[in-house]
């Protein structure tokens, strides 16, 4: 234990080891969530037999399968065709433009005697050469020699014919269709039979397809349809390939697509774990990256680790339906030793970093579908949280199994208040395993900080402020000592004390610190306590001494107190108060004593061996000793008196160059003379005299 106290000392402020702790703490959290975050990958070929029913550990789309059926439901959609109103004007134009033809040649023949033949020229000269294919040329004869009256009723039924089978749709597959109802519309109409078939023939030939193919509307139906189709998705924790089945190409595919095959690397999840475990360490890095020493971070990785350990080894444990290791983890103890050795607010910070990470850590499906457990994580704040404010105001070592059994009642309580939100039906064997899980994590947790406490604190050499309460135990043997030897010195410890306590808070420093060192600052004096005027009745031994033998007993006390400290081990924070809380002062009332016995005497034979005090603390209770031996020798102090006492002992320090080696500043010099003169005026307040009562008046009390 001493060497690693050594070497913490060694590199307590190097800058460098600090981020080596840093580091180690983001490779050691990386290592440990990583088999969780790592996917499962198995060693399959095509046409394998499966030795096992395979799920999917992600959800993710199957773009190939989607493409397949956007591509299948574009081709079912039918070619999409417009009507073309203007079609069925054109073709009634047409059909009418054709008879009217025909009357005009007719009156320009009249009278003229002209040749059929010659008419059918002049017809063909005015139509579409296409109409000429439809009849033969002793139609075209016949149609040009019928009567006028019957041409014009043959126009209006095949005008009227056209426009009614054209207002409908038809398409080229439906041509023949339309064109029969030609006959069906035109078989009222009263002709000559010869003109009637011709009539007929032409007005066929009129009906044409009147919807086109639009390709505009057909891409954007199909797109639609396209779009319709909902992505398919391989959903976590789908049956893939099972137990005994053969696997086929499309199964390889899929197995392929979520990662399971050996020969697939994916680093998502590397470099999302990476990004994980930096943004879960960003408090700790900012935290202590602002201190002065890495001691507080030593203790911290070494926490952490021990947590994180302690979960691996429950995770070992198998699970079942009505137990889950998680609920075991005693995450209590890691924040109660964060509280007591570094303080609430990392103790906050840290139950929730241990519940993120016990979450990840105990969540079986965390590698197969990225998720973790929420309920877990809530349980394992709160009993984190619980164990940290349950030691918020009473730091002593009894109160750890009331910690314990505190967390262990928020645990059940949680426990209930979780299995009920998640309406579960269990049964009462089930019930009572949770529950029974939630009370050992409690009892478990003021175990683990029972036994670490005394091990961190060997091993590191820190003074926890549950260490400085029992040391603060007045059953303690060196408290007991300098009770039965040294009674005036135990009382002038009390008050140097309270003094001292209340001028640290007063600046922010250690007072719990402040006040423990001042009970043990002049336990030397047990080996002479009759040289010192507190525990002087009747004769002082000093005036039968010389002042050099004088000087060197009254400064032993200081060495003989460090040796003793030493011996019963107490903490290095306690023997450096001890042992600076002179400084380098004069011994003034023996140094002048000697100057009256000689010319000569040198002023560093009568100063004490120091060294200066080195920190606010040590700082604090030289000048509250000073101060409250002072006070104490006079005989009716006053508020102005003290006041003058307070001030002239801290002016005479700075005079002296004691404080010249800690960094208390002159601002919380005045904060303290200001406490110190409040405290002493609290003990040395004026009293009412009372009147000497008259021996009749009790003679009968």
């Amino acid at each position: 234990m001493e060497r690693i106290r050594f070497f913490l000392e060694r590199i307590n402020h190097v800058r460098f080891v600090r981020y080596l702790l840093f580091l180690f703490l983001g490779l050691f959290l990386f290592a440990a969530l990583y088999v969780q975050v790592k996917p499962r990958q198995y060693e399959l070929r095509l046409f394998d037999i499966a030795t096992e029913t395979i799920r999917s550990p992600i959800t993710i789309e199957d773009k190939e399968t989607t493409e397949k059926l956007k591509k299948e439901a574009a081709n079912k959609v039918a070619d999409v065709y417009t009507l073309k109103k203007e079609y069925a004007e054109n073709r009634v134009d047409l059909i009418s433009s054709l008879f009217t033809t025909i009357v005009e040649i007719q009156d320009e023949a009249k009278g003229k005697n002209k040749e059929q033949a010659e008419m059918v020229d002049k017809l063909k000269e005015r139509l579409p050469q296409e109409w000429f294919s439809y009849l033969s040329e002793s139609e075209w004869e016949k149609l040009l020699q019928a009567d006028p009256e019957d041409i014009n009723t043959a126009k209006e039924a095949a005008v009227t014919s056209v426009h009614s089978i054209m207002a409908e749709r038809i398409t080229k597959s439906e041509l023949e269709k339309a064109r029969a109802k030609v006959q069906d519309e035109l078989k009222y109409i009263i002709l000559p039979p010869s003109l009637e078939k011709i009539v007929i023939k032409l007005t066929k030939q009129a009906i044409i397809p009147n919807v086109i193919y639009d390709r505009a509307a057909t891409e954007e139906k199909r797109r639609q349809a396209m779009d319709e189709v909902k992505p398919v998705k391989i959903l976590q924790g789908q049956i893939i390939v099972e137990e005994g089945q053969f696997i086929t190409n499309e199964i390889y595919r899929q197995l392929q697509l979520v990662g399971l095959l050996e020969n697939e690397r994916s680093f998502q999840p590397l470099i999302g774990l990476f990004l994980f475990v930096l943004l879960l360490l960003s408090p700790v890095v900012y935290y202590f990256g602002r201190e002065k020493t890495n001691m507080n971070l030593f203790v911290y990785a070494t926490i952490f680790t021990i947590m994180i350990l302690v979960m691996e080894l429950l995770r070992l444990i198998p699970e079942s339906d009505a137990f889950s290791s998680g609920y075991l983890v005693p995450v209590a103890f890691g924040t109660m030793l964060v509280r007591i050795f570094i303080g609430e607010r990392m103790a906050i910070i840290t139950s929730i970093l241990f519940a993120v990470c016990g979450s990840l850590m105990f969540n079986e499906e965390f590698g197969t579908n990225g998720t973790m457990q929420v309920s877990l994580a809530v349980y394992l704040v709160t009993s984190g949280l619980a164990g940290s404010f349950f030691l918020h105001k009473q730091l002593r070592k009894a109160k750890i199994w009331q910690a314990g059994v505190f967390v262990a009642f928020i645990n059940v309580v949680v426990m209930l208040a979780l299995n009920l939100l998640k309406n579960g039906h269990y049964s009462l064997a089930e019930t009572g395993m949770f529950l029974l899980m939630a009370v050992a994590s409690g009892i478990f947790s003021a175990i683990l900080t029972i036994g670490l406490l005394p091990v961190l604190e060997a091993s590191f050499g820190i003074l926890s402020s549950m260490k400085l309460i029992e040391l603060s135990n007045p059953n303690h043997p060196l408290l007991r000592k300098i009770l039965t030897e040294a009674p005036g010195t135990y009382h002038h410890s009390i008050m140097v004390a309270n003094l001292a306590e209340a001028a640290c808070e007063a600046i922010g420093a250690n007072g719990l610190l402040a006040r423990v060192a001042c009970y043990y600052h002049d336990i030397g004096k047990t080996k002479r306590p009759r040289y010192f005027i507190e525990n002087q009745i009747g004769s002082n031994p000093h005036d039968h001494l010389s002042p050099q033998l004088s000087k060197n007993i009254i400064l032993a006390h200081v060495s003989d107190g460090v040796a003793i400290l030493k011996k019963h081990r107490m903490p290095k924070e306690i023997i450096d108060i001890a042992e600076q809380h002179h400084g380098t002062t004069l011994l003034k009332y023996f140094y002048h004593k000697a100057l009256e016995q000689m010319d000569y005497v040198p002023e560093e034979e009568f100063r004490y061996p120091g060294p200066k005090p080195q920190t606010k603390e040590a700082a604090i209770v030289s000048i509250a000793d000073s101060v409250e031996a002072v006070v104490r020798s006079l005989s009716n102090p006053s508020q102005e008196k003290i006041e003058k006492i307070v001030r002239g002992i801290i002016a005479e320090r700075l005079q002296d160059n004691q404080l010249n080696e800690c960094d208390i500043t002159l601002k919380e010099l005045e904060t303290v003379a200001t406490s110190l003169c409040e405290t002493l005026n609290g003990v040395f307040h004026s009293r009412i005299e009372y009147p000497e009562i008259r021996k009749e008046k009790v003679r009968h009390a």
